[in-house]
């Protein structure tokens, strides 16, 4: 008996393409992992909101009317309007800007600040690393917020100097991690062989022992933003932060605090903002420790 040929033209491939197996992966990742997507889409709105508002809507988040004031939300005014008649939806697109940027201020300022007393710590050891780590004791035996208040007092009120005093009293929290790697770090074979080879101590910290200690910082980061976030809105809350008339999300809640009984839509929006916003950044951070650690 003869063996048939089957024609190659009716043969059943065993893989599809690559690019299938791509897309076929893509999907089958974003369906696992649907409230990273989700979370990441949250934060790239927001931050859409704060490079390029005019995009989310034609309203001036300035412009008062007072024939339009406590007006609900309707197809004109998504969110309602406030008690000068200036629509929310476009104070709380515009005031993305004011809270991304006193919380980026915040994180800069607490990577900046701790990483330099982690590496002096971690690095030299002995006297130095005794009263850093004394230093970092005090600033963590002292509510963060309450310190944020009383360095914002010194600095006088805006979003700048909210950053700055958030960031000042997350600057321990970033020192003692990194001191942890820095210390590990110090006892590698590349630093050994940086050390032999004549690298100054300056330059072994910034080529070496900060880039190779950085990598756990990361899912801090992403932490500490969302509770940056938290804190310049509390400042804004109580009038150290944005000053009117600016929007900003903490301002938009206070602003609005008078009329909650009667006009909750004036709270409850930019209020539902900043806890999605801080869900997502949250969300973000477990992802990000999860793969480092993998």
């Amino acid at each position: 008996m003869t063996a048939v040929e089957i024609p190659e033209s009716v043969t059943t491939p065993t893989d599809p393409p690559g690019e299938s197996r791509n897309t076929l992966s893509a999907l089958h990742w974003t369906r696992k992992n649907w409230s990273v997507v989700l979370a990441a889409v949250v934060v790239g709105t927001v931050l859409l909101w704060a490079i390029v508002p005019q995009l989310f809507t034609s309203f001036d988040p300035l412009a008062v009317n007072p024939a339009q004031k406590l007006k609900p939300p309707s197809a004109e005014h998504w969110f309602g309007t406030d008690h000068l008649g200036r629509d929310l939806h476009a104070r709380i697109v515009y005031g993305a800007r004011a809270s991304l940027l006193g919380s980026a201020i915040a994180v800069l300022v607490g990577v900046f600040v701790g990483s330099l007393l982690g590496a002096v710590a971690g690095w030299f050891a002995g006297f130095p690393d005794s009263l850093v780590m004394r230093l970092i004791d005090v600033v963590l035996s002292i509510p963060g917020f309450l310190l944020a208040i009383t360095i914002v007092v010194l600095l006088g009120f805006g979003v700048w100097q909210a950053g700055i005093a958030v960031g000042l009293s997350s600057a321990a929290t970033f020192a003692r991690l990194l001191r942890s790697e820095v210390v590990k770090a110090r006892t590698s074979t590349y630093v050994e062989a940086a050390t032999t080879s004549g690298a100054s101590t300056a330059a072994i910290l910034r080529r070496h022992v900060i880039p190779n200690s950085i990598g756990p910082t990361v899912a801090l980061i992403t932490v500490q933003f969302g509770i940056a976030i938290i804190w310049i809105a509390s400042l804004s809350f109580l009038g150290l932060g944005a000053q009117p008339p600016d929007p900003e999300w903490g301002r938009l809640v206070s602003d609005g605090r008078n009329y909650i009984a009667t006009r909750g839509w004036l709270t409850l929006w930019p209020g539902l903002t900043l806890v999605a916003v801080v869900l997502a950044t949250n969300r973000l951070s477990r992802h990000l420790t999860r793969s480092t650690s993998a």
